[in-house]
């Protein structure tokens, strides 16, 4: 008896799972370490592994796209409904909630695989807090507040949120497919060449498996949601890997296992703990490590809200948004990353800054003056 859509589509969502999971654990693929790095030791090696992740998954997305195996206009990104308000404040509260919690959703879910408890409890606050905002309490700020900001381009005569099809209308040119290849090719490739420029980037193995891997895998989970997951009777939700919602969704999906079906989100958040937990056991670096204070505590509690709360209003995260999501070339793809790395960047020079007994809103300024958003502060203040 075939099995049907959503079950093979689930199984699939959990086996690319666990090969994102161990390979994340290997690599120690992180984007708001890759941030810190550059942030505080100038190196930009594990953040050209992220950038590389992103070219990659740009053009294969894209490559399927073209050649009609995928249709991406299908995917959420590329709504005509332009979020610019969620996109900027949901990806500055994702930054921030991240760098509190050491680490973003795909990093918690890798972190909990390997023993950590203190991801295991941000895991838990940031599904609930997700989900709070999906369905419950937190969706009434996210309908009356960022909902009501929505600029449709319907209206504009942009028929959705492509970066090729907003060039195509403002500059009148019909050929929107050709367009799209172009920005592809700028963009995407333009991302992979910039990434292998490093002579220090090219010589580091795991950056480099890290990023092609983890780029080739959000293709492929467009391509098993859309193409295996394909029944004009039973509709599978078209997809990639993204971790904010799925995670408020594998919480509820263990709660009411006996009413619920399983779907690509949730088999994925379960393969990626899975893949780290393998990975971990082969290896012997399962750890298990916990709070060291109250005050670690509190900051990723916070973070891990942050997270949640954010990562909803910006529809997805630095994985949803800055890899799935860019692959489908959307602006708003594009203005959540840049959001969540300014988030995370500034949280970090602020927290440099407190470590000298500055009070915040000190620190604060002298990090917006040395990202040159403010004038400078004199040394004698």
């Amino acid at each position: 008896m075939e099995w049907e859509p959503v079950y093979r589509v689930a199984t699939l969502g959990f086996l690319i799972g666990v090969l994102f999971g161990a390979i994340a654990h290997k690599t120690n693929f992180c984007t708001m370490g890759a941030v810190s790095d550059w942030v505080n030791i100038g190196s930009k090696d594990r953040f050209r592994a992220w950038l590389l992740a992103i070219g990659i998954a740009i053009l294969g997305a894209q490559l399927l796209h073209a050649r009609g195996v995928i249709d991406l206009g299908q995917a959420m990104y590329l709504a005509p409904n332009f979020g610019w308000l969620g996109h900027i404040v949901g990806g500055l509260l994702f930054g921030i909630g991240m760098t509190l919690a050491s680490g973003c959703g795909q990093r918690t879910l890798v972190r909990v695989g390997g023993g950590n408890l203190k991801s295991l409890v941000v895991m838990l606050l940031l599904g609930l807090t997700a989900y709070m905002t999906m369905r419950g309490l937190l969706a009434l700020v996210r309908v009356n507040v960022t909902e009501v900001t929505y600029i449709s381009l319907t209206d504009m005569g942009i028929g959705n949120q492509g970066i090729g099809t907003i060039i195509a209308t403002i500059t009148g040119i019909d050929n929107t497919a050709v367009l799209n290849s172009i920005v592809t090719i700028l963009l995407g490739g333009g991302l992979v060449a910039f990434s292998f420029a490093a002579r220090s980037f090219r010589r580091s193995f795991d950056n480099i498996l890290a990023g092609v891997v983890i780029g080739l895998i959000v293709p492929a989970g467009w391509y098993v949601t859309g193409v295996i997951g394909f029944d004009d009777f039973e509709p599978v939700r078209f997809e990639s890997y993204t971790f904010v919602g799925p995670i408020g969704e594998s919480l509820m999906y263990l709660l009411t296992f006996t009413g619920s079906t399983i779907n690509f989100g949730v088999a994925a958040v379960f393969g990626v703990i899975a893949g780290s937990f393998i990975y971990a056991i082969a290896t012997r670096k399962f750890v298990i490590e916990t709070f060291t204070d109250k005050n670690d505590m509190l900051r990723h509690i916070v973070g891990a809200m942050a997270m949640g709360f954010g990562g909803v209003l910006a529809l997805g995260c630095t994985i949803g948004q800055g890899i799935t999501g860019m692959s489908t070339l959307a602006l708003g793809s594009l203005l959540t990353l840049m959001s969540i790395v300014f988030g995370s960047a500034l949280t970090m020079k602020v927290e440099y800054h407190q470590l000298d007994d500055k009070s915040f809103f000190e620190a604060l300024k002298r990090s917006l003056a040395e990202m040159r958003l403010m004038p400078r502060v004199r040394p004698s203040e």
